[in-house]
Order: structure tokens, then sequence, then C-alpha cells
């Protein structure tokens, strides 16, 4: 039965590998501690470089779901416990296999997937994640620009086309669409002030004239004048 402290380093190797974006297995035999040392340094900023018990990781990959792992947990075993970009991790890795030709890559395990040691290897040929976002990056800044360009053109065909319409109208019919509107702006003024005048003739029947007097104008004479009695 195991005892509580392989219990706990059961777990903690679990938790590592459960927090690990991905793994990369390693033989390290002949590997001295300054070699191993130094390694760990040169991943610490992407990984956490450990020296792991087979059995131990045996059980805390199984625990894990990865149990697949252990056809590569044999002989001295070091698991680098990847946190950060896999591909510079990779490459770290790389370099330090062909300067420490002790340092052997066994295999990996990534996105659910144990990798062989070719294919572990091979994540070292990729390109890092700041790389690929540089391109990216570039890509995005090139279509920005041409999709500018390509609006700077339209917009000057569009103002070309105007010009040259405007070239063909007649003046005359500039000049007559621009008299025409004080017209039509008289003659909306004119409508306008037309209801104002009704109450004048409704109020005229009261000033009709009422007819000739019926008698005959006064201070004239019922005959003929004086003077010209015989």
């Amino acid at each position: 039965m195991p005892n509580a402290e392989k219990i706990a380093k059961v777990a903690a190797l679990k938790e590592r590998i459960q927090d690990a974006q991905a793994l990369l297995l390693t033989e390290y035999r002949g590997l001295s501690v300054h070699d191993a040392t130094e390694l760990r340094r040169a991943l610490s900023e992407q990984a956490r470089f450990a020296i792991v018990k087979n059995t131990l990781m045996v059980r805390a990959a199984a625990d894990a779901g990865i149990a697949e792992l252990e056809p590569l947990l044999g002989g001295p075993t070091a698991v680098a416990f990847v946190q950060g970009d896999v591909v510079a991790t990779a490459k770290k890795v790389t370099d330090a296999a062909k300067r420490f030709p002790a340092l052997v890559i066994k295999g990996g395990y990534l996105d659910g997937k144990v990798l062989s040691a070719a294919e572990a290897q091979s994540l070292a040929t990729l390109e890092s994640r700041e790389a690929m976002l540089s391109k990216v990056a570039g890509m995005m800044k090139a279509e920005l620009t041409r999709a500018a360009s390509m609006f700077e053109a339209i917009q000057g065909r569009f103002l070309g086309v105007l010009e040259a319409y405007k070239e063909q109208l007649p003046g005359d019919v500039t000049e007559e669409a621009a008299e025409a509107e004080p017209t039509a702006e008289t003659a909306e003024a004119t409508t306008d002030a037309e209801p104002a005048a009704e109450p004048t003739t409704e109020e005229e029947p009261a000033v009709e004239p009422q007819g000739e007097p019926d008698g005959e104008p006064e201070g004239e004479p019922d005959g003929e004048p004086e003077g010209e009695k015989e």
C-alpha cells in the first residue's frame, strides 16, 4: 500500500500534468547536475523542468487520464511541464540536446495526443508564437492598407464622374433653375396671403347703395323762371 508521501507526490505530479499546456519527456542519462540546473534555468520562463520517478509519473498520468504516456516512461526521465510557448520550449530543449548529447527527447503530449520522439522534435522546427503573431499582424496591416487604397480609388472615380456630369449640363438649364427658385417662393407667398383678403370680400354687401330717391331734388322750381312771363 502506498504511503502518504508517495500519495502526495502522485497528487502533485497529477496537478502539474493538468496545469501544463504540453509535456516534453526526455532521458537525462549521464547529464550532470550542473547541466540539468542550467537547462532548468533556460526553460524557467516557459516550462518547469523536473526529474521524476517513473512509477509515480505512471500513476499520476493514469489519474490525469493520459495512461498512454507509460511506454515513454522508461529509464531516467525528466519532464518539461510547459506552461508557456510550446514551440519556444521545444526549441530550447532541442538546442540543449545538441549541447548535451546525454539529453535525449523521448516524446511528449500535446492537445490530447501522445507525441513520438520525432513528433516532439518537429515542434522545434515550427515558428514561435511571437513570430506567428507578428506574421498575422503584418497580414492584417497589409489588408487594411489595401482596403484603404481601394476606397480612395473608388472615391476618386466617383468624384470624377460627378465632375464630368457637371460639365455636360447646359449652362442655361442651371440659370433657369436658379431663376425659378425665387418665382416658386413668390408664388408660395402669394398663395399663403390670399386667405387674408377673404374677410373684406364678405363685408362688401353692407356698403352697397340703396337706389335712387323717390322725389325730385329740393330747391328746383316747379315752373318757368319769372323773367320770361308775358
